[in-house]
């Protein structure tokens, strides 16, 4: 049962380890003209959503790592027993 126990943490910790931090490629750049910049109300309010969207990836991907820590930790002190 421990052996269990520890390959299953272990997979646990994997995937959880898998799905934090990820890199998208950028998408490349349209060959357009620039729209006509947006108004400046419009332009803070798509600047603080972006900040925000970006902060709570950073607490997702913190948490997601920690938690593979945790998992792994443990994993590591079951092995132990």
């Amino acid at each position: 049962m421990n052996k269990s126990l520890v390959l299953a943490s272990i997979v646990a910790a994997l995937a959880l380890a898998a799905c934090g931090k990820k890199e998208e490629a950028p998408a490349p750049a349209p060959a357009v003209e620039a729209p006509a910049p947006a108004p400046a109300p419009v332009a803070e309010a798509a600047s603080a959503v972006t900040e925000a969207a970006s902060e709570a990836a950073a607490a997702t991907a913190n948490a997601a790592s920690e938690a593979a820590a945790a998992v792994a930790e443990a994993a590591s002190a079951a092995a132990s027993k």
